[in-house]
């Protein structure tokens, strides 16, 4: 839904946040938060489990584990949902940044594939790394006719430069587990 006085509802929604955050940067930091826990999932069922996604959503996934690792294989498993994760991001990053360029979008598809050699995951072969090998993040866009190819490569770009899920991927982030 676009703003009638701007043209665009997110540049209307993003002015006092950026106004805030150039003159008190500090308040710009965000927690994102997960937790799975055996609430409704028993911690003796090897196979699945249940995780809460994000603080006062209410919202909880349940997932499973994949049937290459020994898993049953009927419930989206962590892969599936790390490559979610970055499907959701792109996606939210594309419509934000073509509502900002004032690019209509008619069509969006972002699809996310991730390679894994699962011999690391079972410790079969010390030599195979553990995580992914690579993933392949997919954007099919269509716009409204007569939309200027520039501005459409200018979104594309832009889209992914500032997807924060695509950025943590590619450099990397220092993660610590330890108890709570």
């Amino acid at each position: 839904m676009r703003a009638a006085a701007s043209g665009s509802a997110v540049k209307e929604n993003q002015a006092p946040l950026r106004a805030l955050y150039v003159e008190q940067p500090e308040r710009a930091m965000t927690t994102k938060w997960a937790r799975a826990s055996a609430t409704r999932i028993p911690a003796t069922d090897p196979f699945h489990g249940e995780v809460e996604i994000g603080r006062g959503y209410e919202t909880t996934l349940d997932y499973g584990l994949d049937r290459a690792v020994g898993g049953l294989g009927d419930l989206p498993n962590p892969g599936d949902i790390l490559c979610a994760a970055l499907a959701a991001c792109e996606d939210g990053t594309i419509r934000m940044v073509a509502d900002l360029l004032g690019v209509e979008l008619e069509q969006l598809e972002v699809e996310v594939s991730a390679e894994l050699d699962v011999r690391g995951a079972l410790g079969v072969d010390p030599d195979v790394s553990v995580g992914f090998e690579a993933l392949d993040c997919r954007v099919a866009l269509r716009t409204a006719t007569g939309t200027d190819p520039r501005r459409v490569e200018q979104l594309r770009a832009a889209a992914e430069r500032f997807c924060v899920n695509l950025a943590t991927l590619r450099t990397g982030v220092a993660v610590e587990v330890g108890k709570p």
